[in-house]
């Protein structure tokens, strides 16, 4: 027994002399780094830019690309349970694998994918900073693609109380559950001074907000190179707003993005109960007969 004690505490301290661990929900890039070889994890870049994976990304990376492995390419919808198992077997992912996620855009599409994987019970982590934070540090890439040996892997049907719907909305919008309402979108979408971002596809037909919910852009939770503030700064500013977990929350923006990095720090990071409405402002902002507040005021439509 002592032998096999003082064996662990060897063990151990090597690991912690490392310098580089990883924690609940996110990983630093010394990690990955420490990490490239390990069989035990398995690395997926999604990033929604065309080209940006091909022409380098970390090394062993797997693509996920958001839009046909992440959502249903027919409907607007998540990936399905059977598309998604079969992507996972592919990369070998069993269910001792440690998943880590990270992309461009501000790992957004990113901690789409960490939410779908969640939403599939498997926990998946964020290298925090993303992309961004792995160029600004200089740090490897490549183009080599690894061919993963296939796993059995078998997912659980969805979780679908991570997960808001338009009726979802509506009622804590109307005061029908505890539910609290988040818009991380810029304030000037969220006043309806603009309908999106300047060049974007997805547009609604109506802007503002959703009455009842308190803007939060996305933006105010992480630092300029990327990361995300101390969990004790995110309680902070969302505390501000009157969001402290002692009641649900439900996350929003445009198409469902930028909503899931805050799903992603006000779940993973915080551990409160939140849900990503995925529909957000391009199923809300178009839907018959719901309530929209902009600078105009509340607009009734439908009746």
């Amino acid at each position: 027994m002592k032998r096999i004690a003082k064996l662990t505490s060897v063990l151990v301290g090597l690991f912690l002399a490392s310098g580089a661990q990883a924690s609940d929900a996110l990983v630093t890039a010394d990690w990955v780094q420490d990490n490239l070889a390990n069989p035990n994890v398995r690395i997926f870049e999604v990033s929604v830019d065309t080209g940006v994976y091909e022409r380098g990304h970390i090394p062993g990376a797997v693509h996920l690309d958001w839009h046909t492995d992440l959502v249903d390419p027919v409907k607007r919808d998540i990936a399905d349970q059977a598309a998604f198992e079969a992507m996972l077997r592919e990369a070998g992912v069993s269910r001792d694998t440690t998943v880590v996620l990270y992309g461009d855009n501000n790992n957004w599409f990113a901690a789409w994918g960490a939410w779908v994987f969640d939403v599939y019970g498997i926990e998946a982590k964020l290298l925090d900073g993303g992309r961004k934070l792995w160029e600004a540090q200089g740090l490897p890439l490549d183009t080599a693609l690894v061919d993963h040996a296939d796993s059995l892997i078998e997912l659980p049907e969805r979780n679908t109380a991570l997960r808001a719907r338009l009726n979802d909305v509506l009622d804590a919008s109307e005061g029908r559950s505890a539910a609290k309402l988040v818009d991380i979108r810029s304030n000037d979408e969220y006043t309806g001074k603009v309908f999106a971002p300047e060049g974007v596809k997805e547009l609604a037909v109506r802007a503002g907000h959703v009455p009842g919910a308190v803007n939060v852009p996305w933006g105010k939770i992480v630092k300029e190179d990327g990361t995300f503030k101390s969990a004790d700064e995110i309680k902070a500013i969302y505390a501000e707003q009157g969001i402290d977990g002692s009641s649900p929350v439900i996350t929003y923006c445009r198409i469902g993005e930028r909503s899931s990095h805050t799903w992603f720090a006000l779940k993973r990071i915080l551990g409160y109960d939140a849900r990503n409405y995925d529909g957000s402002w391009t199923e809300y902002g178009n839907a018959v007969g719901v309530p929209v507040v902009n600078v105009a005021g509340t607009v009734w439509t439908g009746k």
